[in-house]
């Protein structure tokens, strides 16, 4: 192996060394043997106070190099020494050296390597470590190099060594000079990280702070496609006008719908949430009106309608696409009469409620169909306010992400970090689940991933979970940015129910205790899709177990 001449300072003060095959003696197994151990160090530039250690002590176990020390420019313009071995920490504290004085500041100045036989003999070595007259007779020679980034020094790299004349420097400063650019890159991965670390945290903090802000009522993104949809909804809310709220499954519909009420007139009135496909029809006209003592069978006691509950506040009918059409033609009467009446009683009860409503059903295929009634449809439609898919979304999916993961440290009490790359590989997701698919899959990540930087090939194997899940298929219709917003799309079709999910679904209601909400989300399915497999797949659970 040839080794390029080169002179080291031509003052008198200084020797002169050319570096060549002739003098260079290092065994091909000594040099493999201390390379191979630091480069292993390498590995460790997460933790550079351990690895550059280690470094130092390698090389003075293997090649009798001693008080070696990293000198690093500090942000004050000074030199110090970062890490070393065989000094005290009184002697490191000393160790302070403008750029340019003594032979430690010119090595950073000129960027050249400095070898003194005899520092005893050498005016311009400074003893600010440790008096020379201290220094043992195999300490009194000494060699620095400088620690490049870039091709810029950004410190020093030395250590002292006997003079002896049967020592060969030249052959300790090849592999000294190695050592400094791997100890160089071990600095420069530790910034990066440190860097994007940073980054992170402050993106988690603002983020943080923009969600607790009273304007945006909890709702998070900055794309034009979701600030047209909050604008238009913040124009809305103070009237009483009906809202349709469309959008596909998992896009916040009930989020916009809590939004539209908490910035309206009713806001310390009660707001009352419904389901309208979680339900079965035979009870939920029940659970709209009311009914009186003795009305039906097991009408044991009367019961007050969430109409009622809600009144001089706001009712939510979610999955409104979902309702039974004879209970349609009375919520019909509602809306213009303004009064219910509940099953079993003769008593019209006035109610003053704002009503807003959401479906990921396009209503028109139901109207033609004759599953939805036009008349109905409206009187709910006076406002539609278009939900756009998180895939339409750009620049949201990054903002989500790091809201859900601060979330969840705060809630588990960990520190978990989403990488760059990972934040990269969520940003190019399609994300048919939208926005509560997104929030479940980060939840998982904090939960799993033993490392606090989740890495994006990690999340790439978790992705790839999503995908073998439960494959959906997509149609043409799927709305974009350029949808009409006064008409509900043919939003994506569920997942179509095979006997393969059987056993799945049993053991999601056994884990969550038959809460069916919960078994829902275990699943990643919506309360409707869970009630609709129950149905086709026959599983019936009461009791605490499956019948």
């Amino acid at each position: 192996m040839s080794y390029a001449a080169k002179t080291y300072w031509h003052d008198p003060c200084w020797s002169v060394y050319e570096m060549d095959d002739k003098n260079f003696v290092f065994t091909q197994e000594e040099a493999a043997n201390v390379l191979l151990k630091t480069a292993e160090l390498v590995e460790k530039s997460l933790e550079p106070a351990f690895a550059i250690n280690e470094i130092l002590k390698l090389l003075s176990d293997k090649l009798q190099l001693k008080k070696g020390r990293v000198i690093l420019l500090n942000e004050d313009g000074l030199l110090k020494i970062a890490y070393s071995i065989g000094l005290s920490p009184q002697e490191q504290e000393r160790g302070i050296y403008a750029v340019g004085e003594g032979v430690t500041g010119q090595v950073l100045a000129t960027a050249q390597v400095a070898i003194i036989h005899d520092i005893s003999k050498e005016p311009s070595y400074l003893a600010k470590v440790k008096d020379v007259a201290n220094f043992s007779d195999s300490e009194l020679a000494y060699i620095a190099v400088p620690i490049k980034q870039n091709k810029k020094p950004i410190g020093v790299f030395a250590f002292h060594l006997s003079p002896n004349e049967k020592i060969n420097f030249t052959r300790h400063l090849f592999v000294i000079e190695i050592l400094s650019v791997m100890i160089g890159q071990i600095l420069s991965i530790n910034q990066v990280v440190k860097a994007k670390t940073q980054e992170l945290i402050q993106e988690n903090l603002l983020l943080k702070s923009q969600h607790f802000n009273a304007a945006d009522y909890g709702i998070l993104g900055e794309s034009p496609a979701i600030r047209q949809s909050i604008q238009l909804a913040l124009k809305t809310a103070r009237s009483n006008a009906t809202v349709l709220i469309s959008g596909e499954s998992g896009c916040g519909k009930e989020k916009f719908a809590r939004m539209l009420h908490i910035a309206s007139d009713r806001r310390d009135k009660a707001f009352v949430c419904i389901n309208c496909a979680a339900i079965p029809g035979a009870l939920l006209e029940s659970e709209f009106f009311g009914h009186e003592k003795g009305s039906f069978t097991n009408a044991d006691k009367k019961h007050i309608g969430k109409f009622e509950m809600a009144n001089h506040g706001t009712i939510f009918l979610d999955e409104i696409g979902d309702m039974p059409v004879d209970l349609q033609a009375k919520l019909l009467r509602v809306l213009q009469e303004q009064t219910v009446s509940r099953i079993g009683g003769s008593e019209d009860i006035p109610i003053n409620v704002r009503i807003i409503t959401a479906t990921n059903k396009n209503l028109k295929n139901e109207i033609k169909s004759g599953h939805f009634r036009l008349d109905l449809f409206y009187r709910l439609n006076v406002v539609n306010i278009y939900l756009p898919a998180l895939r339409e979304r750009a620049g949201d999916i990054r903002l989500l992400a790091l809201y859900f993961i601060q979330r969840e440290n705060q809630k588990y009490a960990i520190n978990k970090v989403l990488s760059e790359e990972a934040l990269g590989i969520l940003e190019q997701y399609d994300w048919p689940g939208n926005i509560r698919q997104l929030e479940n899959v980060i939840e998982r990540c904090a939960i799993i991933a033993e490392s606090e930087v989740i890495s994006g090939s990690f999340l790439q194997l978790l992705l790839q979970q999503e995908q073998d899940f439960d494959p959906i298929e997509k149609k043409a219709s799927v709305p974009t940015k350029n949808s009409d917003p006064n008409t509900i799309m043919e939003y994506r079709p569920y997942i179509k129910v095979s006997q393969h999910e059987k056993q799945r679904i049993e053991s999601a209601l056994l884990s969550a205790g038959g809460n069916k909400t919960q078994a829902a989300k275990m699943l990643g399915l919506t309360p409707r899709q869970l009630y609709y497999r129950l149905d086709k797949l026959n599983i019936n659970f009461q009791g605490g177990a499956i019948q």
